[in-house]
């Protein structure tokens, strides 16, 4: 089948590649005439696991290509729009580029070609956008809805094996269509959930807000821990062996963050405002978040005793999540943040963010020059007054604890992800400070 792909941005990308994966003959369209260059070369613009490889095979056997021109769209079968849905000021759903995207597509759709929305968007949108393709188009089309649930860090495995197709539709040839472009993915039995376009757009923001929620509930349970001296880790075994609670998105940590769960966090509480319905529990998780990514540093601040200025820090990490190099909305962000604010500086070493952070870092005189970046973890704490493990890259999970005691000057591990082991660090002459865990030593610091 004949696929188009309007936008190669994360979610644009790694579809429109695993498409061709499974067969599709797959053109990539994107304004960004540098970016488009780089992708007819095989090089990616993000770090995917997996992801660099299939661009290449499938652009060798040529069922992948990328344009800045839109003709392609004359002969798709099916049309996806990825573009970004970014939060404007307000925290609502700015659908400008999705718009422009439209009008660009429109004119040029074959008959009964279905245009399908990839992108996150609020309840309604489908509505809007039908009117638009028909302002500027004089084919008949079909709209669908057909939300993206991908992590990143895995988003190649999430689509090959998918939990979950959903396609929101009014017609049912539209869905069977639908159903025929995923189908090599769903021989293991993974379902194509139907239902209506609100539907669908209602069922991405739910399922976001709901993940978000559980972060956010494990996190103040986390800050109840550290102040009765349960310890986190043992909760968490206690309360995820109950089916109806699970295991996933239960781990303590410095707050979610990344390009999906803020925005769209903010985009359902702006949309239930619109309708009159206050989502309490939404926004408790948003305000939760938010402290949390500076959990972290009130326990650095409390453990020199608010005394920062001319220190420097060790991150290890700087990414939101292990096996990405996205820094949008991450803690480390924040952390370093309120660091210089109190006039200490950083040093870090992140296997993939690490050029993305530090362009953060110089992009404002306030942060300018306080950031260092590393080739090596360990080159990273040197003379450094502690390690603030940031982000949970399997390489930062089983370190030498003797060779970052030589490094530091001050021996003490702020770990933000709970990778350790407490009796290990504390053993290995450390202070050890964490997110919840009963650490039986550290002078009453919590």
């Amino acid at each position: 089948m004949k696929v188009v792909m309007i936008g190669t941005g994360y979610v644009g990308l790694v579809s429109g590649t695993c498409f061709a994966e499974i067969g599709h003959q797959v053109t990539c369209i994107d304004i960004d005439q540098k970016k488009v260059a780089n992708l007819k070369e095989g090089k990616s613009p993000i770090y995917e696991p997996g992801l660099e490889e299939l661009l290449h095979r499938n652009l060798a056997a040529q069922r992948l290509s990328f344009s800045c021109d839109y003709q392609s769209v004359k002969e798709a079968c099916a049309v996806f729009l990825a573009v970004g849905t970014p939060s404007s000021a307000t925290g609502e759903a700015d659908l400008t580029y999705l718009e422009q995207a439209v009008k660009q597509v429109a004119p040029l759709l074959a008959p009964d070609s279905v245009v399908v929305i990839k992108s996150t968007v609020p309840v309604g949108t489908s509505q809007r956008l039908r009117q638009l393709i028909q302002q500027n188009s004089s084919s008949n089309f079909y709209l669908v809805n057909n939300p993206e649930f991908l992590k990143e860090g895995s988003a190649v495995e999430d689509f090959m094996r998918p939990d979950r197709v959903i396609i929101g539709h009014q017609e049912e040839c539209a869905a069977e269509m639908m159903d025929e472009l995923y189908a090599p993915l769903l021989v293991q039995g993974n379902p194509l959930i139907k239902m209506s376009n609100l539907s669908a757009e209602m069922s991405k923001y739910a399922a976001n807000c709901m993940l978000a929620t559980k972060i956010s509930f494990i996190n103040q349970i986390a800050q109840l821990c550290d102040r009765t001296g349960a310890d986190i880790e043992e909760v968490r075994r206690g309360i995820m062996s109950d089916r109806r609670i699970g295991p996933h998105f239960l781990y303590p940590g410095p707050g979610y963050g990344g390009s999906c769960f803020p925005k769209d966090v903010k985009a359902l509480i702006h949309t239930a405002k619109q309708h009159d319905v206050p989502l309490e529990l939404v926004e408790a998780t948003e305000e939760i978040n938010h402290r949390q990514k500076k959990y972290i540093f009130t326990k650095i601040e409390s453990y020199f005793n608010g005394d920062l200025a001319g220190k420097t820090f060790a991150f290890w990490g700087a990414a939101f999540k292990a096996n990405t190099d996205d820094i949008r909305e991450a803690p480390a962000l924040a952390v370093a943040q309120a660091l210089i604010e109190a006039q200490a500086t950083i040093n870090f070493f992140d296997p993939e963010a690490g050029d993305n952070f530090q362009a953060w870092a110089d992009s404002s005189p306030a942060t300018k020059g306080k950031v260092v970046g590393f080739n090596n973890k360990y080159d990273a704490l040197n003379g450094c007054d502690g390690l603030v493990v940031m982000t949970e890259w399997r390489e930062f999970r089983i370190p030498d604890f003797h060779e970052i005691e030589q490094r530091l000057n001050r021996t003490v591990i702020f770990d933000a992800r709970n990778l350790y082991s407490t009796n290990k660090v504390l053993a290995s002459g450390f202070d050890y400070c964490a997110i919840g865990k009963y650490i039986p030593q550290n002078k009453g610091l919590k």
